[in-house]
């Protein structure tokens, strides 16, 4: 039997934060879906495209720098319901990544509700290392818009892609 579990988010854009995760989840499955939300509810700085692209980007270096990982990894954009696109790939398990307390609530409240959904489904909660902890996408683009260093918290590509993207 595979083990199928995905790991949804906007990526916008893909930290360090995000590929320690993958790594992370890598190790716990068979299939990594790391699946790439067209909209989340958020103003994506980078387009659905863009942001699958450097994923993928990211996803070709740690199969470079993790040779122990044998899971399949893939990157997949869905919108709509995660549920519903959980099933359709016959995930059982959609990984989540907290980085403090307050990724908590809105996260506890969002497994409770994917759980009435399909309780066949079960998420599994990764804490942010203590070095990525603080890291988020948004934050990210705001320092970088303010003309701050980002290098320590996004891969040097994604750097290069948020530099390109605020001239």
């Amino acid at each position: 039997m595979t083990h199928i579990a995905i790991y949804p988010g906007t990526f916008d854009p893909v930290t360090n934060g995000h590929v320690d995760i993958i790594v992370r989840a890598a190790h716990m499955t068979d299939r990594l879906i790391v699946s790439v939300a067209k909209d989340g509810g958020k103003t994506a700085l980078f387009s659905l495209d863009e942001r699958v692209a450097m994923v993928n980007q990211q996803i070709e270096t740690i199969r470079k720098n993790h040779k122990a990982i044998t899971a399949e990894i893939e990157v997949m954009p869905f919108s709509g319901l995660l549920m519903h696109f959980a099933e359709n790939q016959k995930a059982k398990m959609i990984i989540r990544g907290l980085r403090a307390v307050t990724d908590f609530d809105y996260e506890f409240q969002m497994t409770g509700m994917n759980r009435r959904l399909n309780p066949n489904i079960e998420t599994v909660f990764l804490m942010a290392s203590e070095t990525n902890q603080f890291i988020s996408s948004r934050m990210v683009k705001e320092i970088v818009q303010l003309g701050g260093n980002i290098s320590s918290f996004v891969p040097p590509q994604v750097k290069d892609a948020l530099l390109e993207k605020i001239k």
